[in-house]
């Protein structure tokens, strides 16, 4: 059977059953790599071998201003991970991840064994099915009341191994919480620097890139993205960026949830990433989407106060807008397999 180049249109009827269980692993990374990550950098490598998975990061793909520890890299590896562990489950196999396997090779961030399992629940076919359709989804939302059952049942899905979700729906904590956020988009667009590595991630899917942001994610169209990048890189638009951020998380943002850890180290990263993958996919499969609001996590002077804003115990790794939205948007790009699968 020929498979779908374009990841996002891959069937789940395309999964080589009949094939060894190596060439199924090599199918299941089809499926981490459609994980989110800061400015589309996709910055993950895979190896494989007979029942294993190996999670390399991609440095060369990294954001030194705006992620100069490497920090939301990790997050999107871990995120990768745990789209690769759902996908797993669909096709009745099991995982072991062991987190920073290599103490001497700190790029090899984690080992998936794989196994045969139990068939899969309702629930995680619900979960795998969510994969193709989530987006990251920069849009105003509805506002209107979240059901009831949605905090606690992200809560019981994506609490695990350290990590906390903390909804919060209007009220002064939505307030305070906005207006870090304006002050992480004015702090960061009065550098140049950070200018200048957000234009570079702007590029044009229809002119070939398979990376990055669409212009289209900045109001202009796709094939104008060239534009996008001169206006970025030259431009200070932190205050009117601020202004339409804290609008839409008063105005169109039902809810915002915040991701702590109990630590902050590179394996609360990676299960910070892990939690993320599985709770944007029940947001997904229940019809909501989301965005991400970083900014104050970004920007150290800022994070404190984030913690203590949203009256958090754990310290914050990713807050974002939930919601619905009048249409989704396109998928981003994505890089093909031949380029992320290494080869020895």
């Amino acid at each position: 059977m020929q498979l779908h180049e374009n990841l996002w249109e891959r069937s789940d009827a395309e999964f080589p059953s009949g094939g060894t269980l190596e060439e199924q692993l090599r199918f299941l990374i089809g499926y981490a790599t459609l994980a989110p990550s800061g400015h589309n950098t996709q910055p993950w490598l895979f190896g494989t071998g007979p029942d294993w998975v190996d999670v390399i990061a991609d440095r060369t793909r990294a954001l030194p201003i705006v992620d100069p520890h490497d920090r939301e890299l990790t997050i999107s590896c871990g995120a990768a991970i745990g789209l690769f562990e759902i996908a797993a489950r669909r096709f009745s196999l099991q995982t072991d991840v062991a987190l920073s396997p290599d103490g001497a090779f700190h790029d090899h961030l984690a080992q998936i064994t794989v196994s045969e399992g139990q068939p899969p629940s309702d629930a995680e076919i619900a979960l795998f099915e969510a994969i193709l359709t989530r987006r990251t989804d920069r849009s105003a939302y509805y506002m209107e009341a979240l059901p009831d059952d949605l905090d606690p049942a992200c809560r019981d899905i994506s609490e695990v191994d350290g990590i906390n979700v903390r909804f919060v729906e209007s009220g002064p904590i939505m307030e305070a919480i906005a207006d870090l956020v304006s002050k992480g988009d004015q702090i960061q667009f009065d550098d140049p620097s950070f200018r200048r590595e957000l234009a570079a991630w702007v590029h044009s899917f229809r002119l070939g890139s398979r990376d990055g942001m669409s212009g289209a994610g900045f109001g202009v169209p796709d094939i104008l993205a060239p534009a996008a990048r001169f206006v970025i890189r030259t431009f200070d638009l932190g205050n009117n960026v601020a202004a339409v951020d804290k609008n839409k998380i008063l105005a169109g943002s039902p809810a915002l949830v915040l991701l702590t850890s109990t630590a902050d180290h590179v394996d609360d990263w990676l299960n910070s990433g892990r939690a993320l993958a599985r709770l944007l996919l029940l947001l997904t499969s229940r019809g909501y989407t989301a965005s991400f609001l970083n900014q104050p996590i970004e920007v150290d002077e800022l994070r404190p106060a984030l913690q203590d804003a949203a009256r958090a115990t754990g310290l914050p790794q990713i807050l974002l807008r939930v919601g619905r939205s009048e249409r989704s948007p396109a998928p981003s790009a994505r890089r093909a397999l031949s380029d992320v699968i290494a080869t020895d």
